[in-house]
C-alpha cells in the first residue's frame, strides 16, 4: 500500500530517487538538491512501506503562486496512480492559490497527463512564459 506524507526523505533516499529517473542536474550536487528540498513551500512523499517511491516538490508563498518543481516516480512504481495522488494532495492543499504553473518535457505523456491534472498548456492563454536557465549542459 503506497501512504503519501509530508515526511522529508534522507539524502540518501532522495538521491536514489532522483537517479531512478535519470534527474543527474539533481543529483550531480547533492547537498544543493538537500536544500533546495528542505527549502521548499511543501513536500508530497509517496512511500511503500520504508522506500520513497514518489515525490512531488512545491514552491511558492502557498497564497498567490505555487510552482510545482519536481514530481517524479520511481520507475517499478510509475503508472499506479502515484503522480496523479501526489498531485492531487498537493492541489487539494493549495485550493485556494490562483497561480499553480509548472514546466515540464514537452511529450505526449506529460501532456496528457498535467490535462488530465487539470492544468492546459500557456499557449491557451493570452501570455508568453518567459524562461531563463543558468547552467544547462
Amino acid at each position: 500500500m503506497i501512504t503519501i506524507t509530508k515526511a522529508l526523505p534522507s539524502r540518501e533516499q532522495l538521491l536514489t530517487l532522483y537517479d531512478s529517473v535519470g534527474w543527474s542536474a539533481y543529483t550531480c550536487e547533492p547537498d544543493r538538491l538537500e536544500r533546495a528540498v528542505a527549502a521548499s513551500l511543501s513536500v508530497f512523499t509517496a512511500w511503500d512501506g520504508s522506500h520513497l517511491v514518489g515525490l512531488l516538490r512545491a514552491v511558492g508563498d502557498g497564497e498567490t503562486i505555487l510552482y510545482i518543481q519536481d514530481l517524479l516516480v520511481a520507475p517499478a512504481w510509475q503508472r499506479q496512480g502515484i503522480g496523479r495522488r501526489l498531485m492531487e494532495t498537493c492541489l487539494e492543499t493549495y485550493p485556494h492559490v490562483r497561480q499553480k504553473v509548472l514546466l515540464t518535457d514537452h511529450t505526449e505523456g506529460n501532456l496528457a497527463f498535467y490535462r488530465a491534472c487539470g492544468f492546459v498548456p500557456s499557449g491557451d492563454y493570452d501570455c508568453t512564459v518567459f524562461l531563463r536557465l543558468e547552467n544547462i549542459p
